[in-house]
């Protein structure tokens, strides 16, 4: 008798050509039926080359019949537009986001993604300012090259791993001194690649660290893959939260519709180093309580501006891995309300869709 689980089990041990994990997390297989020897069920096909179905149609028929050899397999490849989406073994996809630079953007994605995997969570995080890639400093990668696998005939990249996170960014194909001197359609292209190209494995967040601003990448993304919220990141000061909401608007238009899953206000306070008591609000207050508010949002923290936060990046060991450092608490503290954020938006919402038309014609 032919065990449901078990061919479940089996079909674990084959790999999508698309995603580069097993058919199953990647939700390749659907209508799985077992009648008498009998096995059927249909496999995704969408984007895949008749050579790919044909290797893929060969590894299912020896992994199934290694232990089931008299079992007879009825296979049907679907190419259904509708079915599926990119990144389908990721279950949270966080846009961490702002409207000008130099608001510490890279500095919070970093820590976030290493907050979330002190959790327990596991994470992954795409550095998509492919202008100015930070990640790879702040996560001591610089000089590192991923690698190249080739899977069904099609070579796929293989993400570097730091701090059990999985990563890539621009910086690490790139020579660091390398100007990156890009249009509109390299630009997506690049980030398309990033997507689709790289083998991700399951994992409970990947944060993406934009760009500022309201680009070419941004637009990209959103037509590329559902995200489920965005964080937005300011300073206190007003120039920063009035270029952040024009941030946060393109993220909340008709056509888009990403919900702001939280504020994040940088840079709150300056603590001298001789005087760890003090409070010094160099750059005014109120900048992140007023964005919350227009975002309908919650304020997941106030960072404090400290400089063992910039030396920490700077050596490729961000602060929230020092349990000895009282900035640490501040990214926990951040982490742990953006789980709560984004249980609460999947429980309430439905699933983002990808968006499906040109939302650069919208202000038309």
């Amino acid at each position: 008798m032919i065990d449901n689980n078990k061919v479940v089990e089996l079909l674990r041990g084959v790999t999508d050509p698309n995603s580069g994990n097993d058919i199953i997390s990647s939700k390749c297989v659907s209508g799985l039926k077992i009648n008498d020897q009998t096995i059927s069920f249909s496999i995704l096909a969408k984007g895949m080359e008749d050579v790919a179905k044909f290797q893929l149609n060969e590894a299912i028929q020896s992994q199934i019949q290694s232990v089931y050899p008299n079992a007879q397999l009825d296979i049907h490849f679907v190419t259904d537009k509708t079915a599926g989406r990119p990144l389908a073994q990721i279950k949270n996809i966080i846009a961490v986001a702002s409207g000008k630079g130099g608001v510490g953007k890279s500095t919070v994605s970093t820590n976030l993604a290493l907050a979330l995997k002190s959790m327990g969570a596991k994470v992954g995080l795409i550095d998509a300012d492919l202008y100015g890639p930070s990640i790879p400093t702040m996560l001591d990668l610089a000089g590192q090259r991923p690698q190249i696998k080739q899977l069904y005939s099609k070579h796929r990249i293989v993400p570097l791993e730091k701090y059990g996170l999985q990563t890539i960014s621009i910086g690490n194909i790139v020579e660091p001194e390398q100007a990156v001197i890009l249009r509109g359609p390299r630009l997506g292209g690049i980030i398309k690649q990033f997507i689709n190209d790289v083998i991700w494995p399951e994992l409970d967040y990947l944060v993406l660290d934009l760009p500022p601003g309201t680009g070419d990448i941004q637009l990209t993304i959103v037509q590329t893959i559902p995200i489920t919220g965005a964080v937005m990141v300011t300073t206190p000061q007003t120039v920063a939260v009035r270029d952040a909401v024009k941030a946060m608007n393109m993220f909340r238009m008709d056509t888009i519709k990403v919900p702001i899953v939280g504020v994040v206000e940088n840079m709150s306070w300056f603590i001298p180093e001789d005087a760890p008591d003090k409070r010094y609000k160099i750059f005014g207050e109120g900048g992140g309580k007023a964005l919350t508010k227009m975002a309908n949002s919650v304020l997941l923290a106030q960072l404090p501006l400290v400089t063992d936060v910039r030396e920490a990046g700077d050596a490729g060991q961000p602060i929230v891995m020092n349990d000895n450092h009282p900035a640490q608490k501040a990214y926990l503290e951040m982490a742990k309300n953006l789980v709560q954020q984004v249980n609460l938006r999947n429980e309430m919402l439905p699933p983002t869709q990808i968006v499906g038309v040109n939302v650069q014609n919208q202000n038309k």
